[in-house]
């Protein structure tokens, strides 16, 4: 299996993947609006659907040190739900929805984003650039977590109607999660149109299970007094440490709501939060505390929230809520992959459009597999959700510590705040989030392992990657011949000429494309018109219609055409030569052949990388999407030509 030599994705990322150019049409078609309450219904379903359902699990796991001494004093329940509260005002509230969602990069949001607006803001730091990887790579860890934790925290519901049922709840999270995995292919536009709605009555239903139960004992609201967070922290030593560690699965998913700010926009969401979710979470987890201040030795509060009758509907009900949190966290992250691949983190990777209306709604085949192994495999591993509860936070806490560091570098060198100023507003978020961060490394040998690994994987692999593609582009410079120098050559010297356009795809234009020297070699012959072309990727989501394409000639028979694509977008080359004819270049696809080079890659005995990173990378490039279907190039127009080297 050979590799794409052009372009290479250490110059300009052509391994990348994202969003279609778009095209008049299609543009027409995104950008009718949206009404405002559809986008904050579809926010519920999307961007909350994780944290939604963590009412499920958190509050009984936080209790969980407080009940290891067999008494359970109400000071230390309301001292658990008061630190649940806190964290959901400081860390989500104020954190995401008020700071974060203001830090859009040309309106996408997520971690990728602000690591390219920080980096832009520094000139190009590398450390921001290795902790946006970093963050990246925890992110495929809560992925994976997610789906787990989730559908077995709901289907566990099923052992409070009969006891018989225990044994049946890891086959059907099971199904259930296949189901889901599977269906990801026919796109997202549908299941989010379903599930917008559900969410909805989820978040009602919270709320209102919980209603009764307060009403019963009021006394519950004392647990907004920050005084029982204190004291309980001040107060149970290392316990406390552990029980922050549970608290913090409170606002997983917080993450969503910056990630998916270029779906619906800032204030959709904001709204979404503060007039549904965020109340109806709230009375939740005061209803919960009534539950259990009234009896202490409730095993699952949320459940035995309802009465008797209302048990069926609301598994059924949660199941659905945890099929939709799940969706949420896979289509975050196939957008993820895209922006990785774009930026050269990864290879060439399939990607298919789901949507001919809205580009951004896409499937990843190799991601979606990979995703579903990871899940299965947990969900096997670990059969409970309490057991995968010690897995999920660090993988979440660390992503929001890590957006947090790059939070301060936007406030200071975008926003224009002195150091201090900078400092003064994110500090207090990076030390909560350090506790956090803190109190889930204790349980690293229960399960925090797994994300940790997760992430080192994925880091090598990327690591690997963008190594081995230096490597090539090193190797091939050897052997380069300056265009400029090709071109005067073949002017003095002309070969025979044939009619039509010949376009040679390079990662640098100021170097002769290997398919044109080994056209020139084996066939002897030269277009009437060639155009040597390069695809680069901007810090942006998005490149503007203005910027997009910039011609220059180089000669009677030559010119240089650099495309830029933004690394939310999948390039889409035809449509791009089809849109210069507004600058005056003649462009007719049945007369157009375009030129690839293919690298046959093979590990060398002394080469910059060890062997077993050779390996790696050779299997990522064996793997790596066509370059063809990439750029969206009709397969009966292209001619590749072969090479070997050697990493």
């Amino acid at each position: 299996m050979t590799q794409p030599d052009a372009p290479s994705p250490a110059a300009a990322p052509p391994d990348a993947a994202g969003r279609g150019a778009v095209d008049p049409v299609e543009t027409q078609r995104e950008h009718v609006p949206t009404p405002f309450w559809t986008l904050v219904v579809g926010s519920v379903g999307v961007v909350y659907g994780d944290i939604g359902t963590s009412p499920l699990y958190a509050f009984r796991e936080a209790l969980g040190p407080a009940r290891a001494d067999g008494v359970l004093l109400e000071e230390e329940v309301l001292g658990t739900t008061s630190l649940i509260l806190w964290a959901l005002v400081l860390i989500v509230t104020i954190k995401y929805v008020v700071i974060l969602l203001r830090m859009d990069n040309n309106g996408e949001g997520g971690i990728l984003s602000l690591m390219a607006l920080a980096r832009k803001a520094l000139g190009g730091s590398t450390l921001v650039f290795v902790l946006g990887l970093l963050g990246a790579s925890l992110f495929y860890g809560d992925a994976v977590i997610t789906p787990a934790i989730s559908v077995l925290s709901a289907v566990e519901g099923i052992k409070l109607i009969t006891p018989a049922f225990e044994h049946y709840v890891l086959p059907i999270t099971i199904v259930i999660i296949v189901a889901l995995f599977l269906v990801q292919s026919r796109g997202t536009s549908k299941v989010a149109a379903f599930f917008g709605p559900i969410m909805v009555v989820w978040f009602l239903a919270l709320g209102l299970a919980a209603v009764p139960h307060i009403a019963a004992n009021p006394g519950v609201f004392a647990a907004f007094n920050p005084w029982y967070a204190v004291h309980y922290l001040l107060g149970h030593g290392t316990g406390a440490l552990v029980a922050l560690g549970a608290v913090f699965l409170a606002v997983t998913g917080a993450e969503a709501l910056f990630a998916d700010l270029g779906h619906f926009g800032r204030r959709p969401i904001q709204v979404a939060w503060l007039g549904l979710v965020g109340p109806c979470l709230i009375l939740n987890y005061l209803g919960q505390t009534a539950l259990v201040l009234a009896k202490p030795d409730t095993a699952d509060p949320f459940y035995q929230l309802v009465p008797e009758w209302g048990l069926i509907p609301m598994v059924i009900l949660a199941t659905l809520a945890t099929v939709t949190a799940s969706q949420a966290v896979i289509t975050g992250a196939f957008s993820l992959s895209r922006q990785a691949i774009q930026l050269g983190l990864l290879p060439r990777l399939e990607i298919r459009h789901t949507s001919e209306s809205h580009s951004g709604q896409i499937f990843l085949p190799q991601v979606n597999l990979l995703l579903l192994l990871g899940v299965v495999v947990l969900a096997v591993l670990f059969r409970s959700s309490s057991a995968l509860a010690s897995a999920y936070g660090i993988a979440v806490t660390g992503t929001m510590l890590l957006t947090a560091s790059m939070a301060y570098v936007v406030l200071w060198k975008v926003w224009k705040l002195s150091p201090i100023a900078a400092a003064a507003a994110i500090m207090p978020f990076i030390v909560i989030e350090f506790l956090f961060l803190l109190s889930n490394l204790l349980k690293v040998f229960e399960g925090g392992y797994v994300p940790l690994v997760l992430a080192a994987g994925l880091i090598i692999v990327m690591w690997t990657w963008v190594r081995g593609v230096g490597i090539l582009v090193r190797k091939t410079r050897k052997t380069d011949v300056p265009l400029v120098e090709l071109v005067a050559m073949l002017e003095k010297s002309p070969p025979h000429h044939v009619r039509g356009t010949a376009i040679f795809l390079t990662s640098d234009p100021e170097i002769a494309p290997a398919a044109l020297l080994h056209n020139l070699k084996h066939n002897k012959v030269l277009h009437e018109k060639n155009v040597i072309l390069t695809v680069q990727t901007v810090d942006t989501p998005r490149s503007g219609e203005a910027d997009r394409s910039r011609i220059e000639p180089i000669g009677p028979h030559f010119s240089k055409i650099v495309m830029k694509f933004g690394y939310m977008e999948t390039p889409n080359i035809p449509r791009a030569l089809a849109q210069l004819r507004k600058q005056g270049f003649k462009f007719d696809i049945m007369s157009t052949s375009f030129f690839l080079s293919r690298r046959s890659i093979r590990p060398a005995a002394h080469s910059g990388m060890p062997l077993w990173q050779d390996r790696i990378f050779i299997t990522l490039a064996k793997n790596a999407n066509d370059a063809t279907d990439f750029f969206q190039i009709p397969t009966g127009r292209v001619v590749e030509v072969g090479t070997q080297v050697t990493v």
